[in-house]
């Protein structure tokens, strides 16, 4: 596995994103960085970016949790952020962001986790869920799913795969732009690209599309029905709160309410104003909502 790491003078200057960097070893020749704030001791609140973001997603939301008096971790997955890089494609696969994930959460010794999951943060977020049970005390889902290819994916899921798969240049921090209601300041797209300084560094971020369970006989597939069966056993508290302008996942929030019992009786939420990537739009407000959240349901 030839592996790419992204030069630190790339992450100079980053608006709004003071954070000290650390490292964890996920695998005999990977690193994830993550953001790790608040006291060491204090409940964790597990923070999952998907594609094609990294923790900069989270800088409006982290300062919030950590002042009501959590600690926040906020990983970059493997292939994105200031992560090591794997760089072909065939090294990716949605069992070795699984695995990955359950290294760091091994490594770090993460328990009662309140999990925030978006986008991709949810594929991994909730089957680090149903696969670790007593690690996890809470869920907040945010434009998110859980698919198992018995669905039929909508037609811009499959138009997103097939410009994904065979675009040139992959626009990182464009792709963030088309998906938030409000207008990024040329400094914010630059850090999304960041991670990025040229095509070789994007495997991860070009195939995770095509990793998506998109057939009933997907890799994983299985895996994720066998989620769902213990999701819908699921009494912990579980919470949606899903942006009112994302049309990619619209809908996904109504099934989790209906499908986990958990969900019964949460003060669920439809963000105004909210893209699919609703940190970037309505960052403080969502870190209100998770504090919220956790002192609702101690």
């Amino acid at each position: 596995m030839h592996v790419l790491q992204t030069p630190d003078h790339q992450f100079e200057h980053l608006p709004d994103y003071p954070f000290v960097p650390h490292y964890a070893p996920v695998a005999s020749n990977l690193q994830m960085h993550y953001v790790d704030e608040g006291g060491p001791n204090a409940e964790v609140v597990l923070l999952l970016h998907g594609e094609p973001s990294w923790s900069f997603l989270y800088r409006k939301m982290i300062p919030v949790i950590t002042k009501a008096g959590y600690r926040a971790v906020a990983p970059d997955l493997i292939g994105f952020g200031k992560s090591d890089k794997p760089a072909n494609t065939q090294d990716y696969s949605y069992k070795r962001h699984l695995d990955w994930m359950q290294a760091f959460i091994d490594h770090l010794g993460l328990n009662n986790i309140t999990l925030f999951c978006q986008d991709w943060g949810g594929l991994l977020g909730l089957r680090m869920v149903t696969e670790n049970p007593d690690k996890f005390k809470r869920v907040v889902a945010s434009n998110t799913f859980l698919p198992t290819g018995d669905i039929k994916m909508p037609e811009s899921f499959v138009q997103w795969k097939q410009f994904s798969q065979t675009v040139p240049e992959f626009p990182v921090g464009n792709i963030i732009q088309k998906a938030t209601t409000t207008e990024l300041s040329s400094d914010i797209v630059a850090a999304y690209n960041a991670p990025f300084p040229d095509e070789s560094y994007k495997a991860g971020a070009r195939i995770f599309p095509a990793l998506v369970p998109d057939s009933p006989t997907s890799p994983e597939s299985e895996a994720n029905r066998n989620a769902w069966k213990v999701l819908s056993q699921w009494t912990k508290p579980f919470l949606t709160c899903f942006g009112d302008a994302d049309p990619i996942t619209k809908g996904a929030d109504k099934f989790f309410q209906q499908m986990i019992p958990g969900a019964k009786g949460q003060t669920h939420t439809t963000v105004a104003g909210g893209g699919h990537f609703i940190q970037e739009d309505r960052g403080e407000e969502l870190g209100k909502i998770v504090v919220d959240f956790i002192k609702a349901n101690k």
